[in-house]
């Protein structure tokens, strides 16, 4: 609660979900950057939650492979945020990361005042699921709708078509980063700059 003359002004809460890809083609360099890359960000967006008062930033990961998962479930404040790496094997179920997602940023789930949530998908290939189910149950939530998605491709084989339906806006390209710098500098663009505006 920030404190002005005559009046007290509340924190508004903003979402930011990582959405990665820890299927058995992201072992090696790949996970290694992407574990490097965030734990490289997180500095930065605590200077952007320092510059940006009124918004409490809500840190929290999936991960998904042959089955998709909450890496760090708890919605956690930035400054307080520390990252566990991801590790690796199985298949690519992309689908039912977007619906985890959707289950959470659900009216019930979501304070009304909130902020347009941020949503960064990373990955190196293509869905082996149902992606597009999970893609309609994320879209079709008020939150879901009203998030700025991102999405980062990790090497040369991601099918950007779905990169791109994901991001829902023609407007909005993927990202795609060919080496480990490319994809830190891509991270941090992505968890400062897009967190600076949406906040």
């Amino acid at each position: 609660m920030i404190k002005r003359p005559g009046e007290a002004l509340a924190t508004r809460p903003l979402h930011f979900i990582w959405i990665a890809d820890c299927s058995g083609s992201m072992a090696g360099d790949k996970i290694n950057s992407l574990n490097f890359a965030i734990r490289e960000a997180l500095p930065a967006m605590r200077s952007v939650a320092e510059e940006n008062p009124n918004a409490e930033i809500l840190c929290r990961a999936i991960s998904f492979e042959s089955n998709a998962k909450w890496h760090i479930p708890t919605p956690t404040p930035v400054d307080d945020f520390e990252w566990i790496d991801l590790s690796v094997g199985g298949l690519t179920s992309m689908g039912a990361a977007l619906k985890l997602v959707a289950e959470e940023l659900s009216m019930e789930n979501m304070a009304e005042r909130a902020l347009p949530p941020v949503l960064v998908l990373l990955s190196d290939g293509a869905p082996t699921d149902d992606f597009r189910s999970g893609l309609n149950e994320l879209t079709s939530s008020p939150w879901g709708r009203k998030a700025v998605k991102l999405s980062i491709a990790i090497g040369s084989n991601v099918d950007l078509d779905v990169l791109q339906d994901f991001i829902g806006h023609d407007e909005i390209k993927p990202l795609v980063a060919n080496n480990s710098a490319q994809l830190v500098d891509y991270i941090k663009w992505a968890s400062t700059v897009v967190l600076k505006a949406a906040s």
